[in-house]
């Protein structure tokens, strides 16, 4: 096994696929990075940049290159005694052309031999689709697409399909009887007709059907092949397509009813990842659909292609902890890291036979040590005099998951609804109670849940202390918000939630309530309110909470110690490709905080001198306050940049525009307005100015954070690219292609250099490289010391509190300072260590004695990594 040292995230696309990745093996080796990690590889949507919408798990996707180029880059991971961690989907799948499973559940409905894969609800209440699955994929309403020609019939070889653009959707072998029949092909027609039903729906029946289906489509391509026979085919064809009425007829055979995408929000018969419509969920929890979906991926994992395992999306599932004892049970041996969300006050459940998470937690925690605690008063004021939002941020997430529950997530409320409806429909004492009053409570419950989801094993009766206690608290929240609904219903759904009532649709409520409000969270917060609060966006941060303004150094100690007992082989990441802002753009912004006077006065300024480009009220005061943070953090930021992220950031918000309803006027006044602040030559350089006079401190706190995660207890995960100073901001924007060339020569050139070198080449990134080059090389050499004793090391004197140091066990100390302007010399602020020589990886300087000066150590790198002499 690889010592689990430091990891590599890279995002694999097509233009950079297997044989790219394997082409910088060689400079991640020599910077000491361990293992290569890679996003989502199993063959996905065509085009996919990302790889999160799987199509086949079967094969590796090809536009990476396919199996060869595969195999290659396993071999040069041999080769260089790299491990490998791949990034695993078992939440869902991509329902684009490609997926199999997903075609012959449309071609075949509920009798598909894939039916059970997808989480469907064959039979919706109060809708007259039954053994139909809805797909609202249609740029405008169905019958306005089919008379516009928008939809067409074709004939594929000897099967037929829709047309819409360039998807297509299968049509069911037994619709096409009378084509045939018009065609002259009788006996065809027939054997169409009488093809099993989908009320027929044993295995016998399934394959009966399938091999009926496929001896049928071979009979008509082969009868096709006779050009008068095609002809006469594709002229049944062409009088359908001409037809409106007969088209239409047709695609109401259909297994699947084609409609108009913006009816996703509040009717839709399938679980989605989120609110993506074109992500299927599955029913991974049964046996066999875990065993199709993981059977390659496992089988790398038990052959030693594979280290680690990240799991994507765990709080998808209906049962993580029987999801990750199976992967467990199947890859005995595996790195297994679950990508889970964890809120201040929540730890992983302990009963997860995982080594840790992805990582978010420490991004969060370890920002929040650079953000003035002192400033909040100053900061919230100024933000409320721009924005006008005098509300805290709680009240600001508690709205906006009330918004996507009214909005994208609707049709996700609906289908938990009928679950309650059922028991309440069994039960007297609430029979009467409507289904708007029980759609009521379970919104407002979900809106007051205050972590991601709880964890509780209906169909097993278990349940933890800490998911208990979630449940109470939203309850009891739920309850005092909404005096209007009866108490006595929010008591039915707490002892439900609690299993003190059980029954078949309470399993049901429970199971699925679980998988409803981590989407609720997570559209609500990262995709909504994190871009509605802008009053530091440094804690605007997957894993952070706006709210809590900073971090203390007992925090991050006590979750370090916790960390090191528990998961000592987690990740620590400080940018990835979910981040909002990479970790330079987020530290430049946190800096803000430390100088809160200048910042106010300059934020004043700028908004004088670009009135005159505001088109009314557009910008708002909202979205102009984070328009200034990020034309800080990420200085110099290109026009098209800003115009990409002020579009994203506004239609996120969901206050004056949206990706589902864009208001252009407005967005076109704010591309107006960043426009003009580009063009004006004395806000360019009043900024500008001002950025570079942070640029500097922020660099200091990007290598203080850089040792944090470097030393601290787990395994640090570098995001590509940010090895040197990187101001990306969020997806897309953090997914450009990485310049991997300019970073290995560099790396190069400082091979042998010191720090006062690094430092001379400070605007290239080379401090940052020269640090993680040299504390990775230590993590090497001193291996025992990192897997032994996290011990805070707290400092003494006049700026104590402005320290972060710590030992390994008894061969390495870190420090790093935390705060970056204006604080005056250290004077004798010093940090007690173990007794004893010590060398400093970084400089060369040897110290000696128990209680070090922090401006000795300080004296030739802004942080210091000692290890025993």
């Amino acid at each position: 096994m690889v010592s689990r040292r430091c990891t590599y995230r890279v995002q694999l696309r097509p233009g950079f696929g297997f044989g790219e990745a394997a082409g910088i093996l060689g400079y991640l080796a020599r910077l000491g990075v361990t293992h290569l990690y890679t996003s989502p590889y199993l063959a996905a949507a065509p085009g996919s940049t990302h790889g999160y919408d799987v199509v086949d798990h079967r094969r590796v996707n090809d536009e990476l290159g396919g199996e060869v180029a595969h195999a290659e880059l396993r071999a040069r991971l041999r080769e260089l005694g790299l491990g490998h961690v791949v990034d695993v989907v078992p939440n869902h799948m991509a329902i684009a052309n490609g997926n199999a499973w997903w075609w012959d559940v449309l071609e075949n409905g509920r009798s598909s031999r894939y039916a059970s894969y997808f989480d469907v609800d064959w039979d919706p209440p109060e809708s007259k689709l039954r053994d139909t699955v809805l797909l609202p994929v249609l740029g405008d309403h169905y019958g306005r697409v089919l008379e516009s020609g928008g939809l067409r019939l074709e004939r594929a070889g000897g099967r037929f399909v829709v047309r819409y653009g360039d998807q297509t959707y299968p049509c069911s072998p037994k619709t096409i009887d009378r084509i045939l029949a018009e065609a002259g092909l009788d006996d065809l027609a027939i054997e169409a007709a009488d093809l099993p039903s989908s009320e027929q729906d044993d295995e016998a029946s399934i394959a009966e059907r399938h091999e009926r289906k496929e001896r049928l489509a071979r009979e008509i391509e082969e009868r096709c092949a006779d050009p008068d026979v095609a002809g006469e085919v594709d002229a049944a064809v062409a009088r359908v397509n001409a037809d409106h009425d007969a088209l239409d007829e047709l695609l109401l055979r259909q297994n699947y009813r084609l409609a108009y995408w913006r009816v996703a929000s509040q009717e839709l018969d399938y679980r989605r990842f989120f609110d993506i419509t074109d992500l299927v969920a599955l029913r991974v929890e049964r046996e066999h659909v875990f065993r199709d979906t993981h059977e390659v991926v496992l089988g790398w994992a038990r052959g030693g292609a594979i280290d680690g395992i990240r799991v994507d999306h765990p709080d998808g599932l209906r049962d993580p902890e029987e999801y990750f004892g199976r992967v467990a049970q199947a890859a005995p041996g595996a790195w297994l890291l679950a990508e889970k969300i964890l809120q201040r006050s929540e730890t992983l459940p302990g009963a997860w036979p995982v080594h840790g998470t992805t990582g978010y937690e420490f991004g969060a925690l370890a920002t929040g040590l650079f953000v003035d605690r002192s400033a909040e008063p100053a900061l919230t004021a100024l933000y409320a005099e721009l924005s006008g939002e005098r509300r805290p941020y709680a009240e600001v997430l508690y709205e906006a998951k009330h918004d996507v529950m009214r909005d994208s997530l609707a049709a996700d409320l609906e289908r938990l609804t009928v679950f309650f409806v059922r028991i309440c429909e069994g039960r007297r004492r609430y029979r009467d109670h409507t289904r708007a009053a029980l759609r009521e409570v379970l919104r407002e419950t979900a809106a007051c849940f205050p972590v991601y989801r709880s964890y509780v094993r209906a169909e097993r009766g278990t349940i933890a202390a800490e998911d208990a206690n979630a449940i109470e608290e939203a309850i009891r929240e739920a309850r005092a918000r909404r005096p209007d609904l009866d108490p006595d219903l929010f008591g039915l759904l707490r002892d439900i939630l609690l299993l003190r009532i059980t029954g078949p649709n309470e399993t049901g409520l429970v199971m699925r309530f679980q998988q409803f409000t981590a989407p609720v969270m997570a559209k609500g917060a990262e995709d909504t309110a994190f871009y509605r609060y802008s009053r530091l966006v440094a804690l605007n941060e997957v894993g952070g909470d706006p709210g809590r303004f900073g971090t203390t150094l007992s925090e991050f100690h006590d979750h370090n110690a916790l960390v090191q007992a528990r998961w000592p082989a987690t990740l620590l990441a400080t940018s990835t490709h979910d981040t909002k802002r990479s970790e330079d753009v987020r530290l430049r912004i946190a800096l803000l905080s430390q100088v809160p006077g200048e910042w106010a006065a300059a934020v004043r300024r700028w908004r004088a001198m670009s009135e005159r480009y505001r088109d009314g009220d557009a910008p708002d005061g909202e979205t102009e306050y984070l328009l200034y943070q990020t034309l800080v953090g990420a200085h110099p930021l290109p026009l098209d940049r800003a115009l990409a992220y002020a579009e994203k950031a506004a239609r996120e918000a969901k206050r004056r525009t949206s990706w589902s309803r864009p208001d252009e006027a407005y967005e076109s006044a704010v591309g107006a307005f960043l426009e003009g602040v580009f063009r004006d030559r004395a806000i360019q350089a009043d900024l500008a100015a001002f950025a570079g006079a942070i640029a500097g401190p922020a660099r200091d706190a990007s290598l203080a954070l850089t040792l944090l995660k470097l030393t601290s207890p787990g395994v640090p995960d570098l995001y590509q690219g940010t090895e040197v100073w990187d101001l990306s901001l969020v997806d897309p924007d953090n997914r450009r292609p990485v310049d991997f060339a300019r970073r290995e020569r560099l790396l190069a050139e400082l091979a042998g250099a010191d720090a006062a070198a690094a430092l001379a080449r400070a605007d290239d990134g080379a401090p940052k490289l020269f640090l993680i080059a040299r504390a990775l090389a230590l993590r090497a050499r001193r291996e025992p010391a990192f897997a032994g004793a996290y011990q805070p090391l707290c400092a003494t004197g006049p700026r104590a509190d402005d320290v972060v140091a710590f030992a390994r066990g008894d061969e390495v100390v870190a420090v790093a300072p935390r705060a970056q302007f204006r604080r005056g010399p250290w004077g004798d602020t010093r940090v007690p260590v173990p007794d004893g020589a010590w060398r400093d990886v970084l400089t060369g300087r040897i110290s000696r004695g128990d209680d070090l000066a922090v401006s000795d150590l300080l004296a030739g790198f802004p942080v210091a990594l000692l290890e025993r002499a």
